[in-house]
């Protein structure tokens, strides 16, 4: 089987692609793969080395590469046909682009456009109401198959491997995420928090995931800055020990170790502190209590979906549009993770607006104290998403039938 995948950013690379194409590699061991990494603004741009890391037998390419090709360049590397085109991420454009220089059957997973849906010959959806939304794009009813969400398989894949010590066990887990805002503004914002929270309590173990699509470069540029001065941040430094890193105090006296398989280390702590994203959604599967939050301290810097994630470039009054467009958004809707939206309250804890770090250390401590809110969220997250573990597998053998 050959088959061609586009994928856009690091969500959908880590939960999506990951899990579904070590599933296709079992089902298929002469199996080849050529992964499109298209031009997103949620990319990290270190999802094209990541990938080569995880899949050396796979054929990647950087966005520059995708878009050489696309616009008609020279097909080094490329078959001159594929069995399927599937989309994980980025616009649907894309996927149609490289079906048209390479043929096959479409397939696509959660998302489809009306242009595209007649087209389509497999729309992998999360649940009924995901499968819902893509009749309402015009995808035939016969071509929908109801998978569940891959993500679920990927957090499990990741605590199953036993890579690096567990600092924070029975502690708290940071995870800031992977795009360029959340590196330069969140990492020193939740550095700052695990400051507060080790003074007040020295002997509470407290670690930062960082994903494996930030070069530690990355974040020892953004833990030196401090961010925008309203996040209310304070400097610090990277340091390494042997293979161990660390966010330091200048005055070396706090030391938050790094760590790079968030998953498995979540898995073992009492607590996480994140933002919303495809990460909360897997520790959700894991049945992890956690803390969300969505600072708005500096809106005009935040990535959102559409051309009027550009509006800040105009000169004078961009920024402003962009801020007023972004808090707009986050206004308009109650919940921002995926499982307080599917259970229409409040499971997981969420913090929205403008915010510091003491506050955000202040309701971490009392949470993490809160041994009856612990327990109860425990449950009923681990017991939210548990039908959908197999995903991964539904959806490979579904795409290998297409081939």
């Amino acid at each position: 089987m050959k088959i061609a995948i586009t994928v856009n950013g690091p969500g959908e690379t880590a939960g999506w692609v990951r899990p579904v194409l070590r599933r296709l590699y079992e089902l298929d061991e002469a199996l080849q793969a050529w992964i499109f990494c298209v031009p997103d603004d949620y990319a990290t741009g270190a999802e094209a080395a990541t990938l080569r890391s995880w899949f050396p037998q796979a054929h990647v390419f950087t966005p520059q590469e995708y878009l050489r090709f696309a616009f008609g360049g020279q097909r080094q590397g490329v078959p001159d046909h594929v069995d399927v085109v599937q989309y994980f991420g980025g616009d649907l454009l894309h996927a149609a682009r490289i079906r048209q220089r390479l043929g096959g059957v479409l397939s696509t997973f959660k998302f489809s456009r009306p242009r595209y849906a007649r087209s389509t010959a497999l729309a992998c959806a999360v649940d009924e109401k995901n499968a819902a939304e893509l009749r309402a794009w015009g995808v035939p009813e016969a071509n929908i198959q109801i998978v569940g969400n891959p993500a679920i398989d990927a957090a499990f894949d990741e605590v199953l491997r036993p890579d690096e010590s567990l600092e924070a066990k029975n502690g708290i887990v940071i995870l800031p995420g992977s795009r360029r805002y959340e590196v330069e503004q969140l990492i020193p914002f939740f550095f700052t928090m695990a400051v507060r929270i080790v003074r007040e309590q020295p002997m509470l173990p407290v670690s930062m995931a960082i994903s494996p699509f930030t070069p530690l470069d990355d974040v020892a540029s953004a833990i030196a800055a401090g961010g925008d001065p309203r996040v209310f941040s304070q400097t610090g430094t990277l340091v390494r020990d042997g293979e161990q890193a660390f966010l330091q105090t200048h005055d070396g006296s706090i030391r938050i170790p790094i760590v790079r398989n968030a998953m498995r280390a979540a898995s073992a702590s009492r607590l996480t502190v994140t933002i919303p994203g495809t990460k909360v959604i897997e520790l959700a599967a894991l049945g992890v209590p956690t803390l969300a939050i969505t600072p708005l301290n500096a809106p005009e810097k935040i990535t959102i979906n559409g051309l009027l994630t550009y509006i800040d470039r105009i000169p004078f009054l961009g920024p402003k549009l962009k801020a007023g467009v972004v808090l707009g958004v986050a206004k308009r809707f109650v919940y921002h993770t995926q499982p307080n939206i599917d259970a229409g309250e409040e499971i997981v804890r969420e913090l929205h607006g403008t915010l510091t770090p003491g506050r955000v250390a202040r309701v971490a401590l009392e949470l993490f104290a809160d041994e009856r809110w612990l327990g109860s969220v425990s449950t009923r997250l681990a017991g939210m998403y548990q039908h959908q573990r197999g995903a991964a597998r539904r959806m490979a053998t579904l795409i290998k039938s297409e081939a």
